[in-house]
């Protein structure tokens, strides 16, 4: 049974099958919990619901509604996790829920979010168009390693994305990906994130409280924004922070909340770091070297006050963090990582054929190689330290790469990438359907 909300931050009563409300695009994602695909679904469904019917659509709500878009919403409530039996009923169960909530709403197309949600909705498919919109790295994804990896990458996604009338990525490079994974070319569309850079800036200009504002008047600082995950590399980022500390004055600011909370805390006092956390301390404490700051309402004015941002992903979709700090006019240095920041930073360089190993000048910002942690990382650590030191030093270039990167942000905007958006959903609407072979 499905359920219904019309509005969002409250759980849905649940309701009958006649609940269920016309649409023309239904919205599919496997949770509304805290995540950037989280944030585009949203964004994607507030978008479309300017011209069309626009129904969201969720596995359960289990993580909350942290990214309610508005529009009406439906739970398929269907849980996640147990066996692989288990796991199997609960698969078919979505797939029979959502193929009802498609007849019955009389959608003509649904689009989805994550993996889980496009294998869904292209094994549900009827009569209605299909888009599957893919947000990180396949080859980059660490997650997806060994014989399921493969499995996923080399032989169910490409058998389930030839079902699906366009597969929309992020990235020009995950598209590349895709191709090269056996996904049919005349299938694919890149179509990078928007941003509102209005409100972030409006939201940047916020004054911090007295307290809050000196944690940057005693030294330069560095900050990062992003789930606390292993996707994200904080671990090495505190190793080469701590060479770092100890051969100048600096902070680290770390602007997140995830899994990884309590062992990132243990790690940086384990490498002598002074560090403060949201969920630790109550009253802020001033001279700390590291601030683990957990989810903030408003990021914004925490980043525009930072010296530099700090990126040092281990793999990407098109990361929203990065841009909203340029958006910010920050200076910004990111890890070379699969995929996104090369197409943000560098968008006329090709991918290269190896790693990086240097730190490259980009016309927006800076790329540096990959860091890892321990003995295996003192180069790249190296290229990181020489990089800050130089920017630390050097006011009239970070401020020259900030301008330069909010300036390219402008070919982010709602206006341009909605307008290719709204190009695909006409075109996809008028076409005839795809094989599903």
């Amino acid at each position: 049974m499905a359920t219904l909300a019309r509005r969002p931050h409250r759980k849905p009563a649940v309701t009958s099958r006649s609940a269920v409300p016309p649409a023309d695009i239904l919205m599919l994602i496997p949770n509304l919990g805290m995540g950037g695909a989280q944030r585009v679904f949203r964004d994607h469904s507030r978008l479309l619901a300017e011209r069309y019917r626009v129904v969201d659509v969720a596995f359960n709500l289990d993580g909350g509604e942290q990214f309610a878009s508005g529009n009406p919403l439906l739970s398929l409530d269907v849980e996640g996790g147990g066996g692989p039996l288990a796991k199997l009923r609960n698969f078919a169960r979505r797939v029979a829920a959502l193929r009802r909530i498609k007849r019955e709403s009389g959608a003509r197309l649904c689009i989805s979010h994550m993996p889980g949600a496009d294998y869904v909705n292209l094994l549900s498919r009827g009569d209605e168009r299909t888009i599957a919109v893919v947000h990180g790295s396949k080859q980059g994804d660490r997650g997806l390693s060994g014989l399921s990896g493969w499995l996923q990458n080399r032989i169910l996604q490409p058998l389930l994305y030839r079902r699906a009338d366009r597969v929309v990525t992020v990235s020009r490079a995950i598209a590349t990906e895709l191709g090269k994974l056996g996904t049919p070319d005349n299938r694919l569309s890149a179509i990078n994130n928007f941003f509102d850079g209005d409100a972030i800036r409006a939201a940047a200009r916020v004054p911090l409280t007295a307290d809050e504002q000196t944690l940057f008047d005693a030294a330069p600082v560095l900050a990062t924004s992003g789930r606390l995950h292993p996707q994200k590399n904080h671990p090495a980022l505190l190793e080469m922070f701590a060479e770092l500390r100890r051969a100048r004055p600096a902070r680290l600011l770390i602007l997140g909340d995830g899994e990884l909370r309590d062992d990132l805390l243990a790690r940086a006092e384990a490498l002598g770091l002074v560090t403060w956390a949201a969920w630790r301390d109550e009253q802020l404490r001033p001279g700390c070297d590291v601030y683990l700051l957990g989810a903030r309402q408003n990021p914004f004015q925490w980043l525009t006050r930072a010296t530099l941002f700090v990126f040092p992903s281990r793999w990407e979709g098109f990361p929203l963090a990065l841009c909203e700090a340029m958006i910010c006019g920050l200076p910004v240095m990111s890890a070379d990582c699969p995929t996104g920041p090369r197409e943000i930073l560098a968008p006329a360089s090709d991918e290269p054929a190896s790693p990086l190993d240097h730190a490259e000048d980009a016309q927006f910002g800076l790329l540096l190689p990959m860091l890892d942690d321990g003995p295996a990382g003192a180069s790249s650590r190296r290229r990181w330290l020489g990089a800050i030191s130089r920017l630390f030093d050097e006011a009239d270039e970070r401020r020259r790469l900030g301008q330069a990167g909010e300036a390219r942000m402008a070919d982010f905007s709602r206006e341009r990438i909605g307008a290719q958006w709204f190009a695909l959903v006409d075109e996809v609407l008028g076409s005839s359907p795809s094989s599903a072979s």
